[in-house]
Order: structure tokens, then sequence, then C-alpha cells
């Protein structure tokens, strides 16, 4: 059992949802200061447009505990997450979406998760409330993602997690990574789990998100996985589909080379033309993992924070 999360931060990314913030921050404080513990609600205000940041304002007017933080423009949802754990000061960090779909009462449940002993809790939306088109693009999201990365969640995508404060400090999310939290995390050797929650049918507004964010969540995907597995040792990436390229560049051309010897003409056959194609890209992907393992290796140091990050704990 792990020690007690004193205090909790809950981050907020909100865009254009006027209608929900302010009963979701009634929810929310209702929960919390039911725990026993300091806490504090950051809403990160990504560009919106329709009056949204009025009511933040007023919001953060009214409660100690509830604090704004407004992005210049509308950047994202990674974005406005980093923003958040920025900020966020507490011990435990939750995460949770400002359209009131997430039900804040299952906090206590996540935190209790916590304390046993994950580094991140993610919510599973077991029983979700969307449209059959967003189940169905997600139920392939998650089968897709689960296959390629190892770690079996059923549900990536949902907003609704728990950290520790060591596991938000450690993310650098771009593009739309945010829904590779997980995935990150894990690469990085903290202990993640899942807990199904409570989810509630939209009552303001419409979705932000299309079906196109799923084409570039694979982009990201592969992104994320580049990172995870190679990002200390490219020559392993770079190095081995260069060697692959160029063996098979020096068969077809020693191929070639027979026929040569035999007295028949190659100088117009396209195999010659692919066999030199493989043996120079070959070469500039080794080339390219060389470089790649010398960068690396420079910016590489004993002390950096991403080493210091990596260390779960020291006995002396």
């Amino acid at each position: 059992m792990a020690a007690r999360l004193a205090f909790v931060s809950v981050v907020i990314p909100v865009y254009n949802e006027r209608e929900s913030v302010r009963p979701l921050s009634e929810e929310l404080l209702q929960v919390l200061r039911g725990l026993g513990r300091r806490i504090e609600v950051l809403f990160i205000d990504d560009g919106s447009t329709d009056g949204t940041s009025e009511v933040l304002a007023e919001l953060a007017a009214e409660e100690p505990e509830i604090a704004v933080v407004r992005l210049r423009r509308n950047f994202g949802k990674a974005a406005a997450l980093m923003a958040g754990f920025r900020e966020a000061q507490g011990d435990a960090i939750v995460t949770i979406d400002g359209d009131l779909q997430d039900d804040p009462s299952e906090i206590p449940r996540l935190l209790e998760e916590l304390e046993s002993g994950a580094d991140l809790v993610s919510g599973w939306k077991r029983d979700r409330r969307d449209p059959w088109s967003r189940r169905a693009a997600s139920a392939v999201f998650n089968g897709v993602t689960t296959r390629m990365s190892g770690l079996t969640l059923h549900d990536l995508n949902c907003g609704f997690k728990a950290y520790r404060a060591e596991v938000v400090r450690s993310l650098a999310l771009t593009g739309d990574q945010y829904r590779y939290i997980p995935v990150l995390a894990s690469a990085e050797g903290f202990r993640v789990s899942e807990l199904a929650v409570n989810h509630r049918p939209r009552k303001y507004g419409r979705s932000k998100y299309g079906l196109e964010r799923y084409l570039r969540g694979f982009l990201d995907l592969l992104t994320i996985l580049f990172i995870g597995r190679f990002r200390q040792r490219p020559m392993h990436l770079f190095g081995g589909i260069g060697m692959v390229f160029i063996v098979v560049g020096v068969l077809i051309s020693a191929y070639l080379s027979v026929l040569r010897l035999t007295g028949e003409a190659i100088g117009a056959r396209p195999l010659l033309l692919l066999g030199v194609l493989l043996i120079v890209v070959g070469v500039q992907l080794f080339t390219i993992g060389l470089v790649s393992e010398m960068i690396q290796r420079y910016h590489l140091r004993p002390q950096d924070e991403e080493a210091r990050s990596r260390v779960e704990r020291v006995l002396r």
C-alpha cells in the first residue's frame, strides 16, 4: 500500500464549454471537499470564444480552490494538458473532460487505485454514452493501439485519468499525443492500471472531435512507438533497415554481375536500377543511424532531468 496522497489537483482542459463549466465545478468541489485533503481545480481555457472565459473568471473569483489558466488561442488538448500539468501543485493529478460526461464521483476510486500502487490509472468508459459511430471507431482505435504498443487497455482515449505527480513531470506532449499518455508512461517504467468509470450522455453542445482525429492518432502512434522503442538506440532502427537494403541490393547486383559475365546485357534492366538504389538508400539509412547515435550520446548526461525521472527510489 502506497502512502496517502495529501494534495489533489484536478486539471480540466475546456474549449467552448460555457454551459458545462459551472455545474461541473459545483460537482467537483462537492466531491473534492469530502476527501479531507488539500485540493485545487485548474481549468485550462484553450482559447474559448463562446463566453467560457467569462464564466471561468467568475468561478475563480467565487471559489478559492479554483484557478484558471487561459491560453492565447486554441492550441489543442495536448498543449492545454501540458499547461495544466506545469501549474498543478498536487502529488496526485486528475484529468477530467469539461463536457460533464465524466462523473466526478469516481475520483475517490481513482485515488484509491493510485494509493494501491499504481502510478497512472486510466478510466474505462465500459458503458459509453456516445453515438455508435464514435464507439465503433474508438473500438478499432483501441484494438490497433493495443496490438501495436503491447499495452492492454480497453479505453486509451478516455480523458478521465489519475496520475502521480512524477508521471506528468516526465511527459512532453505534442500534436494529439495525449491519447497515448498510458503508452508513454508504460515505456518509462511507470505502473499503469485501468478502472471502469461511469460515463454520462452529453448534456450541452457537441463533441469537438471528428473521425479524422483517428487518422492523426495513428500517425501519432507511430511517433510514440518510435520514441518508446528507439529513442535510446536509433541505430537499431535506421541501421537495421539500412543493412537489409544493402544486403538485398548487393545480392541483386551480384546476380546481375553473373549474368553480365555470361554475356547477357544488363544495362537496360530495371533490376540494375533497383539494386543500385537499394544500396544507396541503405548506406544513407545506415549513416542516419550513426549520426543519430552521435547526437543522442552527445545530449545524454547522467545528471539530466530525464535520467532522474526514471529512478523510482534509491536505497542506501
